[in-house]
């Protein structure tokens, strides 16, 4: 594997900084987060207003850090899976789904995930690493839909609440004017509820958020989700409530339905007790084992 740093996933002062330490024109900055984030180029060859020199310059000291998917495969109703690369013997995915005028990708945060949700498959792989920011971004780079792509969400493999600091840098690449453009209102970060980051999160992005809640009833909650021991479903809601919600973003609760577990007419009745005050969409979702 290439030791170089990467340069894609960097911002854009991170990219001025780069350029400063190689003694690059300051204008390099803005021209290779262009080229990073605008095009497809594969190549530092490719970035044609960059003199000769300083793409060799460039080259000797860092990698682009794009990576073509190795595999994909496509459902009946066109959703496509995209298989990455994360490291040796390490693999991540990502969906896109399209839905008429709408065009979803789900990405993934980590290599696998720490939190241990009884539900999860990707629990059940166990916790082998986090992706960076370059490696988040680039499951929407490197497929051929990133042009006609209309929504992101945070929902692949992974907790992205436990890997904060490359979530946050890749929310500010996609939704800044040097980066990919796109509106914060089209992007979703999905947690279980780790309040602290939940909290950083709420107050440094415009992100719509959505949270895992599964059953509204704190024993089954523990059992299916042990983060209920640690940060109980009453605390986040609260949390979420110190915030001015409906201005800038959608806040959205997860409820997989599980037959004859949290399907019950009492499930209803305290679901909508709980979220009585919060301005928020409940998204119920059928359970495929």
């Amino acid at each position: 594997m290439n030791a170089l740093p990467a340069l894609f996933g960097k911002t854009l002062d991170e990219l001025n900084a780069v350029a400063a330490e190689l003694e690059l024109p300051s204008y390099t900055g803005k021209q290779l987060a262009y080229w990073l984030y605008k095009t497809g180029v594969n190549a530092f060859e490719e970035m044609t207003n960059i003199a000769k020199k300083n793409q060799q310059i460039l080259g000797q000291h860092y990698r682009l850090g794009t990576e073509a998917p190795n595999r994909v495969s496509t459902s009946a109703d066109g959703t496509k899976k995209y298989l990455f690369t994360a490291g040796p013997a390490k693999f991540i995915e990502a969906a896109y789904i399209p839905d008429g005028k709408r065009h979803t990708l789900c990405v993934s945060s980590q290599v696998g995930c720490k939190m241990g949700c009884l539900f999860c498959m990707t629990g059940k792989q166990g916790f082998q690493g986090h992706l960076s920011a370059g490696s988040i971004l680039n499951q929407l780079r490197s497929i051929p839909e990133r042009a006609v792509m209309t929504n992101i969400v945070y929902m692949g493999m992974g907790e992205p609440f436990d890997n904060l600091d490359a979530v946050m840098k890749s929310c500010e690449i996609l939704t800044a004017e040097y980066g990919f453009a796109i509106s914060a209102r089209k992007i979703t970060v999905s947690t279980i509820g780790i309040i602290p980051a939940m909290r950083t999160f709420l107050e440094k992005s415009k992100c719509n958020l959505a949270v895992s809640l599964h059953t509204p009833f704190d024993e089954e909650r523990r059992r299916l989700m042990p983060i209920q021991t640690v940060y109980p479903l009453k605390e986040v809601i609260d949390t979420i409530q110190e915030f001015d919600i409906g201005k800038y973003r959608r806040v959205s609760f997860e409820y997989i339905m599980f037959k004859g577990v949290n399907d019950s007419r009492r499930h209803v009745n305290e679901l909508a007790r709980l979220l009585n005050k919060v301005k928020a969409r409940i998204n119920l979702i059928r359970f495929h084992p």
